[in-house]
């Protein structure tokens, strides 16, 4: 509901409707059209609020560091998945051969390189 998360934040309601006017917030709706925040909203919303008033940072702005956040989770969750597959094929690679006969170069290709 817009006026108990405007005043749990201390906002004036039209600050939200801006937020959703200009796709920072989207919240979802009820059957009777109120809006439902869920918790990643309001997840959102401390971000917008804390570049905002902490940090001076336009509306402009927010919209360009919330859509880097969103593509940097999305990277992050795709290198995870990179990642489980390299060792997957490094444990497939590794339990085909014996000890003794295991070629280096085949653990050494496998390994990805974490830069830091």
């Amino acid at each position: 509901m817009i006026s108990a998360v405007a005043e749990l934040y201390k906002l004036h309601p039209q600050t939200l409707r801006l937020y959703e006017r200009v796709g920072l917030l989207k919240p979802s709706r009820s059957q009777g059209n109120t809006r439902l925040y869920t918790d990643a909203d309001l997840e959102r919303l401390d971000v917008i609020l804390t570049l905002a008033r902490d940090m001076g940072v336009n509306l402009a702005g927010i919209e360009i560091i919330l859509n880097m956040r969103e593509k940097m989770i999305e990277m992050e969750r795709q290198m995870g998945e990179f990642a489980q597959v390299v060792q997957q094929e490094l444990s497939r690679v590794a339990a085909s051969y014996t000890r003794e006969k295991m070629p280096r170069t085949a653990i050494v290709r496998a390994t990805p390189r974490i830069v830091r």
